[in-house]
């Protein structure tokens, strides 16, 4: 299972290990959901509240109500915005950080 920080900051899947971006996780992987969104990482903030949904659902409400008032949007559910942003559950073992 990744960290959140590792998750959150994912570009994509090479087998059984997750690519990482390693710039943008040192320089955000302290903000929060809300905060990551606010900063326009909006994939980012995403991925965070799907990974924070296990145990809360709370903030995907909160980042949903916030992008649809940024983006003019009318988005109702989270397996629409997984869609948006390409983010998805995978089997990682490992995480690569580029």
């Amino acid at each position: 299972m990744l960290s959140r920080e590792d998750f959150v900051f994912t570009i994509g899947y090479d087998g059984a290990s997750a690519i990482v971006d390693g710039r943008a996780k040192r320089q955000y992987d302290k903000l929060s959901t809300m905060a990551l969104a606010e900063e326009g990482l909006y994939r980012a903030a995403f991925a965070s509240a799907f990974y924070e949904m296990k145990k809360d659902d709370g903030s995907m409400l909160e980042f949903i109500r916030f992008f649809n008032s940024k983006a003019g949007t009318s988005y109702a559910r989270a397996e629409e915005l997984q869609r948006l942003f390409g983010v998805n559950v995978e089997e990682a073992s490992r995480a690569i950080v580029l």
